[in-house]
């Protein structure tokens, strides 16, 4: 206990013990995720010998596929404990993702396999997520909140550059199985620091009848479109996501394969601009003492959006591979800056006892989004070829500000738990 109690002190700082160590669980099974990232598509190809089907079945069907499973986890959470919700999704992933190299090792893993721990991580992920905004809301004061969500955006931005490198050099002595064990640990490890945290949590109370209704599996949704500062938010953010990872697979296919870059020179192109995140995580907080929360949102959220269209005009050679990094930090650093003011804003802005609904419905549009516009992109790279498609995708980036919340709105009080409403 007195060592827990250190490394509490040493990573919530003023935050608190138990804010440290939920960030410590966070920040590992970031790095497991890292450290196995591409390690699915690897084993389908490498270990089943998939086509190019199958694989992008892999990560398309079973985002979507979680997403849907993930909805009406959101009501049934709202009305428990978070904690052992969090603890329970780590040990969900854990398990799951353990029978890989479990079958593996008896040589009976197959790819259907491999398609429902993607569904189960998927979904167990968004209800984490979800789960573990609306503790934070509870845990912390509002004040300390965009303090923990730019924690928390800077560990993701830290472990996206350390991680890959690490993955690819277990990979390469290990294969792909071995960073999925690592992943695993990662989330049994996760589990374990929250485990640590300790306290007591109070079991929320439903003011309606104690039996989930359909009804409430949409109220996410509905308590988000009625509001009129989450309605531009969600739309803006579904939207911007959605387009930035469309144009994604067309980015490497017109890389690796019509401009000839080496895969190294590939994961450089983005594994190194991923220093602007942490860069931007770090300054949003002074940002926002100085000029506001709702400026800094805003116009972060419409600075994020001008970079993408450089794109479409890679070239060859160092000049394409600067080209790309250019491009890549300062979307990366104004993504940075936006993601933890903006986090901030939304929980302030939803009621505590709604904030996991809420949260669930965000993240399984988001997905689907993803999942919809990265199948139609796939299509027009097709058609009109991958460099036309990335411009085009850039083209409606630059109309996503337009979504942006215009007005300022003051947080929601405990005792204003509606939204306003329009």
């Amino acid at each position: 206990m007195r060592s827990g109690h250190r490394l509490g002190h040493l990573l919530g700082h003023r935050l608190g013990r138990r804010f440290g160590w939920l960030w410590g669980a966070y920040g590992t099974s970031a790095l497991g995720t890292w450290l196995a990232f591409g390690a699915f598509p690897l084993i389908a190809i490498q270990v089943l010998h998939a086509g190019p089907a199958e694989v992008a079945a892999l990560s398309s069907v079973g985002a979507a596929v979680g997403a849907a499973v993930a909805v009406p986890l959101g009501p049934w959470v709202e009305f428990r404990r978070k904690r052992p919700v969090l603890i329970a999704m780590d040990l969900v992933r854990f398990a799951a993702l353990l029978t890989i190299p479990t079958t593996f090792a008896f040589g009976v893993l197959t790819f259907l396999q491999l398609l429902l721990v993607s569904v189960v991580v998927a979904a167990a992920d968004i209800t984490f997520r979800a789960a573990s905004g609306a503790y934070l809301k509870t845990l912390l004061p509002a004040e300390d909140l965009l303090a923990a969500n730019a924690r928390f955006e800077s560990t993701a931005w830290t472990t996206t550059i350390i991680g890959p490198p690490l993955g690819g050099a277990a990979i390469g002595l290990l294969g792909p199985v071995a960073t999925v064990v690592a992943d695993a640990v990662s989330y049994l490890l996760s589990a374990l620091g929250i485990r640590a945290m300790g306290g007591h949590e109070l079991r929320p109370e439903r003011r309606e009848a104690a039996r989930m209704r359909a009804r409430d599996l949409l109220d996410g949704w509905r308590y988000i479109l009625t509001d009129a500062t989450l309605r531009p938010l969600f739309f803006n953010t579904a939207l911007f996501n959605g387009l930035v990872m469309a144009a994604s697979p067309l980015l490497a296919v017109l890389m690796l394969g019509q401009l000839g870059f080496a895969p190294w020179q590939y994961g450089l192109a983005f594994a190194a601009p991923s220093i602007g995140g942490l860069l931007g995580s770090r300054l949003a907080r002074p940002l926002v003492t100085r000029f506001g929360q709702h400026q800094v949102m805003v116009v972060a959220g419409a600075l994020r959006a001008i970079w993408p269209v450089g794109l479409a005009f890679l070239g060859p050679g160092t000049g394409g591979l600067l080209l790309v990094m250019g491009v890549e930090l300062g979307l990366i650093f104004c993504c940075g800056v936006f993601n933890p003011v903006y986090a901030t804003y939304r929980l302030q802005r939803t009621a505590t006892e709604r904030v996991t609904r809420t949260l669930t419905a965000w993240a399984v549009t988001t997905k689907a989004t993803t999942a919809l516009l990265t199948a139609v992109w796939g299509v027009l790279g097709s058609l009109l070829g991958p460099r036309t498609a990335i411009g085009l995708a850039g083209v409606l980036l630059l109309a996503t500000p337009l979504l942006l919340p215009r007005r300022a709105a003051a947080p929601l009080s405990e005792s204003d738990p509606a939204p306003s409403r329009v």
